[in-house]
Formats: structure tokens, sequence, C-alpha cells
């Protein structure tokens, strides 16, 4: 399964995204927003237990270097918090809004990307990532 490129992983997770936000607003919406993000968290934490356990790819706590549990850890807070954040918007508006606005994500990533990692974007990446940032801002406005 590991032999898909990139894009094809990059399209699944879209779609998948997309389906979270449909599922999310339907199962918030006679729910506290933080106790439904408790929830989406154990069945995440199952469902993974399962595929690394049929997987065979359990790897001994002990090997992991201190550095990638620091940055594991912040990813995990940062994750819980994107969570909270996005099933209490979730609960408070519309889910064709409050997804494109969450999807201003891709253009902090390519901001970051470039100051924090080194990486480097051409004139047409940035062409692309305006073009998502003033699209995300468009479609989250107020009707």
């Amino acid at each position: 399964m590991q032999a898909l490129p990139w894009q094809v992983w990059a399209l699944l997770s879209a779609g998948f995204a997309a389906l979270t936000a449909i599922f999310g607003k339907v199962g918030v919406e006679n729910i506290n927003s933080d106790f439904a993000t408790l929830i989406r968290t154990l069945v995440i934490i199952v469902v993974l237990a399962c595929i690394l356990t049929a997987t065979h790819q359990l790897q001994p706590l002990s090997k992991i270097s201190p550095k990638t549990y620091l940055f594991l850890t912040l990813s995990g807070l940062a994750t819980g918090a994107s969570w909270l954040c996005y099933y209490r918007a979730l609960k408070l508006g519309d889910a064709a809004r409050v997804a494109p606005l969450d999807k201003l994500s891709v253009v902090l990533v390519a901001v970051f990307g470039v100051v924090f990692l080194g990486e480097r974007l051409s004139g047409w990446n940035w062409t692309g990532v305006a073009l998502i940032a003033g699209g995300t801002v468009l479609v989250s406005l107020s009707r």
C-alpha cells in the first residue's frame, strides 16, 4: 500500500478531511463539542492500535529519541488544540464555511515551511498559496 505516490495519499487525506467535516457537523449537533472531540480521539486511538497490531508496525518506545518524543508531543498538543477549535467552530458555524477557513492551515504550513524548515517555493507556488488564502476568505464570508 505504501507504493502509492504522495499525491494519492494527499488526495485521500483531503477526501477523508471533507468527510470529517460533514460527519463531525452532524455528530456535534446534540453534544458538547469538547466531548465530541474526546470520542473522535478515542476512535482514532483504537483504530490506529488495531492497524499497528495487525501490520506488526509497533516499535519499542525505548528506541525513540528524545527529540522525536518532543516534536511528536508538540504535534499532538497542536493537533488536540486544532481539533477542539475545529469542533467548536463546527458546532457554531456551517461546515461549508468552517472547513475552508480551517484550510488556511495550508497557507500557514507554506509560510512556516519556508521560515522554519528552509523549504523553497517558486513564484507559481506562492501564487497558489495566495489563491488558497483568497479563496478561503471568500468562502468563509458571511452570507
